[in-house]
């Protein structure tokens, strides 16, 4: 097993808290305590204690590093039928942004997307500059209100209904995708995820173990992209 390095480029992040329950506006929401310390196990993958301590004391040296690419989706307008679809604008951000992943000449092993309409459309976009990466959809990953915003807004007012399922939702995504590199992987690797803005801010929150409440607090711009970085330390 390993220990863990964070990693920030741009508004990403690379480590993540355990869930803690409390009830809030009448039900139970996502939230961390503010005091709360850093948990280097936040993943889980460390058995026991003892094991971490083993880890611990050993000389620190470089392990592989997982890449994790987050993307929102371009300018997007309702169309005649009231789905949310990509711009003329929105068409050319994405394909500028699969011209710049290409530039970069990473070893992409997939291009994860939501499948809301925008999404797919942006990803389908990125793949057309990566055609060989596999292109994969999620559910998971769709566009939702992941925890009642701290400070609160009035132009955003989501019923409590919608935080309970969709950050229950959101969450199980972070849970999915967000994790160290696995002992056995070899290489560095690198992964895209082609998503939302509210699904993104709330992974950096939960990916720097800040209260998911402030995911309001920031903004991503369309077509923006976060790195997260996974560093493993043998």
């Amino acid at each position: 097993m390993a220990k863990f390095a964070l990693g920030v480029f741009l508004a990403g992040a690379g480590a993540a808290c355990a869930v803690v329950w409390t009830q809030k506006n009448g039900f139970k929401a996502h939230t961390r305590p503010s005091s709360a310390k850093w948990d280097s196990n936040w993943d889980h993958r460390v058995e026991s204690k003892e094991n971490e301590k083993e880890v611990a004391e050993k000389k620190e040296k470089r392990g592989t590093t997982r890449h994790i690419l987050l993307i929102r989706h371009g300018n997007y307008e309702r169309n005649a039928a009231g789905e949310k679809v990509l711009t003329t604008a929105g068409r050319w951000q994405a394909t500028l942004t699969g011209q710049r992943l290409r530039d970069l000449n990473h070893p992409y092993s997939v291009i994860y997307h939501s499948t809301m309409p925008r999404a797919a459309e942006t990803a389908d976009l990125i793949h057309g500059t990566l055609p060989e990466i596999p292109l994969v959809s999620c559910d998971l990953l769709r566009e939702g209100a992941p925890a009642i915003p701290d400070p609160p807004v009035s132009h955003w007012t989501p019923k409590p209904h919608e935080f309970f399922s969709d950050g229950a939702r959101i969450e199980a995504a972070f849970r999915k995708y967000f994790y160290r590199s696995p002992p056995e992987q070899k290489h560095d690797s690198f992964e895209i995820i082609v998503c939302h803005a509210n699904v993104i801010r709330y992974f950096v929150c939960r990916a720097l173990q800040l209260p998911p409440e402030a995911w309001l607090r920031f903004s991503i711009g369309h077509c923006s992209v976060t790195a997260v970085i996974f560093l493993r330390i043998l």
